[in-house]
């Protein structure tokens, strides 16, 4: 860059800025490519272009009056999106980026998002809108936005607009996190926390305008967003992006691009790599050359040792170096990141007693005992950080496990929208010696010689595939599922298997219901009531006597004490179920984090199927050999194994005329069941076929029909419309949604 760019890159202060920079002085340079199934390149833009349609968008915004105003983006992953997010600046607008709902889910968390940005406007892209418009009669608030389909813009547009009087403080986004319906937490990033944090990050991994980076990632959350999309502009960089769908269905694909793209940057959270590892075979990676990958980030959820371990011997062939990992961490309330290593270092890791970690106190022992805990790096050096004690506000000492602290700066946001007690409680913080103000990020951690160790949260959340759920909002959906459940006398929490948190519940049974219930019919509302409001998958059920649930004198919920009761088999159970795929379960971290295993004995109701019985060989089969079935009665049995396998049960329990909610399958396992049923039927199938058709019956028939057509080159070939109905069955995806494959090969 010369020295004339450089001084005029120093003066951007907003997106508007960056983009109009970009298209200046690199304007026929490839910005991104996009690679709808995760194998193809089906569309890329250079930063002319994308300035002339990003114009486009601006110029119908402007004329509908959207300056300062919140714009619902409703998008799968594509340029549309893109440059829908960067037509919201343009105009002045404040971008509210929203999952496109599924066709037969409940609206009601994009009702309360809608109805808590005030947003009047919609963009959009045209399948989504032709879906959503179904849906009017039934959801009133959607016919009164103003919706706009802008994948069929004129780009002739551009030419009428204007620039708008947008600054650095200029809000740009409302970040909605994933959490309770009844209480949305939209952050409000603004236009100079957009350019703050990616100036940070562009320091951290060293990017310049050589660099080259691909991205799978979720681009509606900071990690995709600012960290996929806005990075790449930041830095001027050519970018390879693919729907998180394509990265679900193969994982290998994303290895794949980095290899033929020369990527130098790319990453996920931990379990991405963790499923590189089990879902790529020896011959894909000596085909790799992963030799050029730089900065492997890794963030959103805690990095393992071992995890990195392995896949630095896995992919050792292809020429990974280990030295490229690169252990994050940051939030959506501050932008993105906040603290980071360096890029030629391998990272740093301690060995802690857990004992002394229990009570807060990070005590080193010798290498290959005690916890392992990976470091996340330095904050950088505007940005100050400190480890206080939450109770007291007592700045802790090295080694003292505390809550994380940021002081605000360019990169911390303005607060969360519309809530002026919240915003203060969370980021106006000061320590006891009048410190601040700092954002209390409700995380645990200690620093150690200037780096920082996260191992834990302080915060009452469910935090499972990177997706925050209220344990009342799952508690709330349990005791209406059955008449037989007593209302407010429920606890939901997670328990943590072989380092992943799975969904619990302790629930209480009616007095008059006790000596006369069907436990399993109870559980299988409940585990269906889940599934379809929580899109989660229930692990463990205890239903306990009447007036047992661990309470306080007030009437309050003791989450942790049933959690622990729940753990050690102290609670008056009528009835137990638990999917038995790992022999050990613990408590994730509450005011830091522990290792102990609690071992738990196997219930009758999830009896594993036996290592050397047929059901057994033929989900092996069907899992790892890419096998051709040609009748609906081989396409009932491959399902029924293919179920079995994912609830890790016996066969013989799988009616096939049951619908697949009832066994509490979440949509990411009805993206796996697609790809299974694609692979076997030799032909590429509906995005939706698991809704259109619930049961393994319905789909047998379905298909049945199907073998007697032809299949055409039409039909075979993955349309993108086809990705973008898919990413429609995905409502609420996270970046560590994907972490639920990982647990079929605990079994």
């Amino acid at each position: 860059m010369s020295k004339v760019s450089s001084k005029a890159f120093n003066q951007v202060a907003t997106l508007v800025d960056l983009l109009e920079f970009r298209a200046d002085h690199q304007p026929e340079a490839t910005a991104y490519d996009f690679f709808a199934d995760g194998e193809n390149c089906t569309a890329s833009i250079t930063y002319h272009g994308l300035a002339q349609a990003v114009r486009a968008v601006a110029t119908l915004l402007q004329g509908l009056g959207s300056n300062g105003k919140p714009v619902l983006l409703l998008y799968p992953p594509g340029m549309e999106y893109l440059v829908a997010f960067l037509g919201c600046s343009y105009a002045g607008a404040i971008a509210v980026p929203a999952y496109p709902p599924r066709p037969n889910r409940s609206l009601e968390r994009l009702q309360v998002m809608i109805q808590d940005a005030g947003a009047a406007i919609a963009l959009t892209h045209s399948t989504v809108l032709n879906s959503l418009e179904k849906r009017f009669l039934d959801y009133p608030f959607l016919k009164k936005l103003h919706w706009l389909a802008t994948d069929s813009v004129d780009t002739t547009l551009a030419a009428s607009w204007h620039h708008p009087q947008v600054g650095a403080d200029d809000l740009a986004l409302l970040q909605y996190t994933s959490g309770s319906t009844g209480n949305p937490k939209g952050v409000k990033v603004s236009q100079g926390n957009l350019i703050h944090n990616s100036a940070r990050i562009h320091r951290f991994f060293e990017h310049s305008e050589a660099s080259r980076g691909m991205s799978w990632l979720p681009p509606y959350h900071d990690m995709g967003l600012v960290g996929g999309i806005l990075q790449p502009l930041y830095a001027g960089m050519n970018i390879a992006l693919m729907p998180p769908v394509a990265f679900l269905q193969k994982p290998v694909r994303w290895l794949q691009i980095v290899s033929r793209y020369g990527a130098t940057t790319s990453g996920g959270p931990n379990f991405a790599y963790d499923l590189c590892v089990q879902k790529t075979t020896p011959e894909q990676r000596a085909e790799l050359d992963l030799s050029q990958w730089q900065v492997a980030f890794s963030g959103a959820e805690p990095v393992r040792a071992n995890t990195l371990e392995e896949f630095a011997a896995a992919f050792e062939v292809a020429g990974f170096h280990p030295e490229a990992f690169y252990p994050c961490y940051g939030m959506a309330e501050t932008t993105l990141i906040v603290t980071g290593g360096n890029p030629r270092d391998i990272p740093e890791v301690h060995h802690i007693d857990e004992v002394a970690l229990q009570h807060g106190q990070a005590t080193p022992v010798p290498d290959g005992e005690g916890q392992t805990i990976v470091s996340c790096g330095y904050p950088s050096e505007d940005q100050e950080l400190l480890i206080v004690n939450p109770e007291t506000c007592q700045v802790c000492p090295d080694g003292q496990v505390g809550e994380i602290w940021v002081a605000v700066s360019g990169s911390v946001t303005q607060g969360y929208w519309q809530q002026p007690e919240r915003t203060a409680e969370t980021f106006h913080a000061f320590t006891q010696g009048g410190q601040g103000p700092f954002l209390r990020t409700g995380d645990l951690g200690f620093v150690q010689a200037g780096a920082l160790f996260v191992t834990g949260r302080r915060k009452e959340l469910i935090i499972i595939r990177g997706r925050n759920y209220y344990p009342k909002d799952i508690e709330t959906t349990i005791e209406t599922s059955h008449e037989a459940l007593q209302p407010g006398a429920g606890a939901a929490f997670s328990v943590m298997i072989d380092h992943q948190e799975r969904l619990a519940v302790v629930q209480e049974v009616k007095r008059t219901y006790l000596r006369h219930f069907d436990g399993d019919e109870v559980l299988g509302e409940i585990r269906q009531a889940i599934a379809e409001q929580h899109d989660l998958q229930l692990f463990g059920l205890q239903l306990i006597k009447t007036g047992s649930l661990p309470k306080t004198s007030s009437g309050k919920i003791q989450r942790f004490q049933c959690r622990t009761s729940y753990l050690d088999g102290q609670l008056p159970v009528v009835y137990s179920w638990q999917i038995k795929n790992a022999n050990s379960i613990s408590p994730p971290a509450e005011g830091a984090t522990t290792e102990a295993v609690v071992s738990q004995e196997a219930t009758p109701e999830a009896v594993p199927i036996a290592a050397d019985s047929p059901q057994a060989a033929e989900m092996e089969s069907s899992t790892h050999e890419a096998t051709t079935v040609q009748s609906s009665d081989e396409l009932r049995r491959l399902m029924t194994t293919w179920l079995a396998q994912e609830l890790n049960i016996p066969v013989t329990d799988i009616d096939v005329h049951r619908p697949f909610a009832e066994y509490g399958l979440d949509s990411v396992a009805a993206v796996e069941l697609t790809d299974v049923l694609q692979t076997a039927a030799n032909r590429s199938l509906s995005p939706t076929l698991a809704y259109e058709y619930p049961t393994i019956e319905a789909v047998a028939n379905y298909l049945g029909t199907q073998f007697e057509q032809p299949i055409s080159e039409e039909k075979a070939k993955v349309e993108e419309d086809d990705l973008a109905a898919l990413m429609n069955e995905l409502e609420d995806l996270s970046e560590a949604d994907v972490k639920k494959l990982l647990e079929q090969q605990e079994s």
